[in-house]
């Protein structure tokens, strides 16, 4: 997996794949390093020519060569000439295809989300029909095969698709969509192929009884169906409508998939504000109110579409899919009483929600890297490891209830025990007149298991030893699931742990409270998704909107708020985790602290030297740094005469900062001049467009350059940024890593703070491998050393 990397080479005529600097790198001991830890005598920085390091990433797949994105307009020649030509019809037609993909993203999003449900509620639920009847007649053995049989077909059919057509299908999807939106983009995460897979793969692990949502998927779905709408289609057939050539760019496409990212989170739990929010909190890097309004509008459509359908399937068109339906846990008709006192376990519920959702992300961070392990063996190894988790989860599933006592039925229960599909008593191997408690969580549907466990005026339906039976399967369940290869969620398996021990501690509570066991339930779900996935404003919306009861708002709030900042203090959110796991470069908010003790100045001259071109430049010398740079810009510069008094100085000037892609769409044109000088504005309009130069297209063999041309002469002016950002060398590096990442940079150059006489005006190029903490460290060893030192003292 590499990054781009920035123009600097020792010598500009050697080969600098040693020098190079591989985005995949090991942690240091996993310690922070603390500079300050230096000896006076020796230089704060050493200069690292090699950084190795092998990534672990196997949430998914293992994706292979990453790029940062060019959120930066690209202000050169052809870009200004561009906008000037837009006329007043061309702005509005831009304007209104903003709104009109909007509007397709959540409706197609919402359409596909419907067909999910659907699907597995009507899979799910003819399998448990199919099985009871075994089960009602004590034909247990035929019961558990023909459920063990289904699940692994469902998860055997779930798994080959991720495995030999879309790895990057498997997994939620969320943090690629994090890291995309901060400005690292993953090859093939958006495709056709990964939303068919995506689409299907869900549908069978989730009809399998695994334990995963289809929420996170969703999200990913939004995401694909987005940048599918805003490409006009795939890499190989898209359409060639000219109004799509607007949103050619990695911007326009950034906020094309924050919508589509909303639409998701909107589809998964009919929570448009909570969607909205959670981009907002969680996904994107980069916001303003116009995508505000861009998201609200597809989340609205999502609902729109959502709505429509329930209302089309309550009326028993859908199957089984009218009594189970979209995920909607409705308590509006519990009626809220609490008291000061309440606090207390209020507070109870945040700190445990707080360390039992750190110790959830150790764990799983720590099976992760185990699996990952197994599957770099190969694909048999990834089925094998999916079907395995399937035994062991049909087993569980179907013989744990065997082992809870039946509970006769209270009299003042009319639907005791539950004739209907869904419902809270499941009969299960019991008489008449009794239920099963433990099959009613286990021997159903993930989403069914929750309406039940959140379900309110049922005080003494659970015992509190089928719920800690509950509670312990679904965290060995859900440590051992998420990371197959499948299409998973972490939100509903959160929930589901979450609540069984919200209840357990409501009924511990017992008459010292006026809360009910449903509502502790559902506060214990926010907490440890809160503890693990650390949101809040976000996550306290979701839950007002699932549950359609505002007067749980003051809870709520004080259980996120507790939970997040338990958490914090031991260990990143979950989704950082992964991040971390798949290499992913993405950048945090906050700089370490060590960051502001160094510049940016001492960073550069610890790396090879910037490799720059001139403003017409020698065929032979673009072709050269091509071929033997990996880099994705290179500086421009410029000599020019500066009138000083009586005497004309020749000064290097820094024009700008060209592409990698600008120069292979260079010599792939031949545009070539026998002489040196500059081309004529009207001549580069008659030969390049906006439209071509938007493609990233690097690969130069195609462009077969003779000898004769070698000693040609090209024109970069037309092509170059004039305007990059630029910051002095003794600026920190914590200040530089904050602008880099508000701004959404590919590029940062350092200027010197004074230019001597016949210096270069450029003295390197940060990118954002160069501000990831680990990679600081890895490349630098002496600041690790003295960091470690300092701690072990």
């Amino acid at each position: 997996m590499m990054d781009e990397e920035k123009g600097k080479s020792a010598e500009p005529t050697t080969t600098t794949t040693t020098t190079r600097v591989n985005m995949d790198r090991e942690d240091v001991d996993g310690e922070e390093r603390d500079p300050e830890a230096n000896p006076l005598n020796e230089p704060l920085l050493k200069r690292s020519r090699t950084i190795s390091s092998s990534h672990l990433a196997m949430v998914g797949a293992k994706v292979s060569r990453i790029e940062s994105l060019d959120y930066e307009i690209n202000e050169n020649d052809i870009f200004k000439h561009d906008w000037r030509s837009r006329s007043a019809v061309q702005v509005l037609q831009y304007l209104c295809l903003k709104w009109t993909l909007a509007f397709l993203v959540g409706l197609l999003t919402g359409l596909i989300a419907t067909a999910i449900n659907l699907a597995v509620e009507n899979i799910a639920g003819y399998k448990l029909l199919a099985v009871s009847d075994f089960v009602e007649e004590e034909r247990y053995l035929m019961g558990f095969v023909l459920l063990t049989t289904a699940n692994f077909f469902l998860t055997l059919f779930a798994a080959v698709l991720c495995v030999f057509f879309a790895p990057t299908a498997a997994g939620p999807g969320i943090p690629e969509i994090k890291a995309y939106l901060n400005g690292v983009d993953t090859p093939n995460m958006y495709g056709a192929n990964t939303l068919i897979v995506k689409i299907f793969g869900s549908i069978g692990a989730v009809s399998a009884g695994l334990d995963l949502g289809k929420e996170g998927p969703l999200v990913h779905t939004g995401a694909c169906i987005a940048s599918l709408l805003g490409q006009g289609g795939t890499e190989k057939h898209r359409l060639k409508w000219r109004w799509l050539r607007y949103f050619n760019n990695d911007r326009d496409r950034r906020d094309i998939i924050t919508c589509g990212a909303s639409s998701g989170v909107c589809a998964a739990f009919r929570a448009p504000v909570g969607g909205v929010l959670f981009s907002l909190e969680e996904m994107a890097t980069w916001w303003r109110s116009a995508l505000l309004w861009r998201t609200f509008f597809s989340t609205a459509v999502v609902v729109v579409v959502l709505r429509a359908f329930i209302e089309f399937c309550s009326a028993g068109n859908c199957g089984l899919f009218g009594t189970g339906g979209l995920a909607m846990f409705d308590v509006s008709d519990a009626t809220v009483r609490y008291h000061v006192m309440d606090i207390i376990p209020i507070t109870a519920i945040g700190i445990i929600g707080g360390v039992l959702g750190s110790l959830y992300n150790h764990l799983l961070h720590k099976v992760l890297r185990l699996y990952s392990l197994i599957n770099e063996k190969g694909k048999l190894h990834k089925l094998l490891l999916s079907l395995t988790v399937s035994l062991f989860t049909s087993a569980c599933l179907y013989g744990l209830p065997f082992l809870s006592p039946c509970t006769k039925c209270d009299a003042s229960q009319s639907d005791c025990p539950t004739t209907e599909t869904t419902g809270n008593f499941k009969q299960f191997n019991c008489q008449d007149g009794y239920y099963n408690d433990l099959a009613t969580l286990l021997f159903t549907t993930n989403d069914d298991a929750v309406r039940n466990i959140f379900s309110t005026n049922t005080p003494n339906e659970f015992h509190p030893l089928s719920l800690l039976i509950f509670f312990a399967l679904y965290c060995i369940l859900g440590l051992f699931t998420f990371g197959i290869a499948v299409p998973s969620g972490l939100f509903l398996p959160i929930i589901l742990m979450g609540s069984a021990y919200g209840r357990l501690l409501g009924m511990a509570m017992g008459s010292y409270t006026q809360i009910d066991e449903g509502l502790y339930a559902i506060l214990g779900a926010a907490s440890l998704m809160s503890g693990s996935m650390r949101m809040t404003v976000s996550l306290c919306v979701i839950f007002l909107e699932l549950t359609n009861n505002l007067q749980l708002l003051p809870m709520t709030m004080i259980v996120l708020l507790i939970s997040k900042t338990v958490g914090d203090s031991f260990n990143p959110s979950i989704y950082e985790i992964i991040l971390e796991l798949k290499g992913l470069a993405f950048l945090n908010a906050n700089p370490e602290p060590w960051m502001r003790h160094l510049t940016v100045g001492e960073l550069v001259d610890a790396k090879p030297a910037v490799v720059t071109l001139c403003g017409v430049e020698k065929v032979a010398r673009i072709v050269e740094v091509l071929r033997n740079t990996s880099y994705s810009a290179f500086p421009i510069l410029d000599d020019v005469d500066v009138q000083a008094e009586e005497s004309v100085t020749k000064v290097t000037q820094l024009h700008g900062l060209i592409l990698r892609a600008h120069l292979v769409q260079v010599l792939k044109k031949k545009w070539f001049t026998p002489e040196k000088k500059r081309r004529e504005e009207w001549e580069v309009r008659e030969s390049f467009n906006w439209v071509e130069l938007a493609d990233r297209e690097t690969n130069f063999d195609e462009a077969a350059v003779i000898k004769e041309e070698m000693e040609m002469y090209a024109d970069l002016h037309p092509f170059t940024n004039t305007t990059p950002y630029t910051v002095v060398e003794n600026m920190s590096i914590a200040k530089a890593l904050v602008q880099f990442r508000q701004v959404g940079l590919r590029h940062m150059l350092i200027v010197p703070q004074y230019q001597a006489p016949g210096a270069s005006p450029v003295i390197g190029i940060l990118t954002r491998k160069d501000l990831i903490a680990h990679n600081i460290l890895s490349g630098f060893p002496h600041i690790a050393n003295s960091r470690g030192s300092e701690k072990q003292t």
